[in-house]
């Protein structure tokens, strides 16, 4: 199987999001999760996909839904994370999984590695990401950084 990539920023806290949000603004690591993913496959789950809206532009989108009815103009619908991991596979380029939640928990064990990235604050949320550190056990690379609002460290992980 391809390399599979988790990448996801979360809060000290491990939040992800708040009412179906992000709940921070940080462009400099949006820009990296654009950077990062171009040319790959990106395999989201439908909340987090929709949170975005739309398919990024230089990478395939795989979205996971139970609903077999739901569609989305340039988007892989998938009903199961095996079925989307196939359909990945046969596209022949990098795997990344996006989120949500879920699909990091699913994803955690199987993942080669992490880019993950830690916003230095207690934030209040409804999503987490899952634990990592008994999986991802070596720092690859670490970057720190701050905007007006957080400071955050840019980290890649392996297992």
């Amino acid at each position: 199987m391809k390399q599979l990539n988790i990448i996801a920023a979360c809060s000290e806290n491990r939040v992800i999001g708040r009412a179906g949000r992000l709940p921070w603004k940080i462009n400099e690591d949006w820009n990296y999760f654009i950077r990062k993913t171009k040319g790959g496959t990106i395999i989201f789950g439908r909340k987090a996909f929709e949170e975005f809206g739309y398919p990024f532009s230089g990478s395939q989108t795989i979205v996971l839904t139970r609903n077999h009815e739901w569609r989305c103009k340039d988007v892989i619908v998938a009903t199961s994370l095996q079925d989307a991991l196939n359909r990945a596979q046969e596209l022949g380029n990098e795997i990344w999984i996006g989120g949500g939640q879920h699909v990091y928990e699913e994803t955690i064990t199987m993942a080669d590695t992490l880019y993950l990235t830690v916003i230095h604050a207690e934030v209040e949320g409804d999503v987490y990401f899952p634990v990592w550190d008994s999986f991802f056990t070596k720092t690859i690379s670490r970057h720190e950084s701050r905007n007006d609002d957080f400071r955050y460290t840019f980290f890649v992980f392996a297992k």
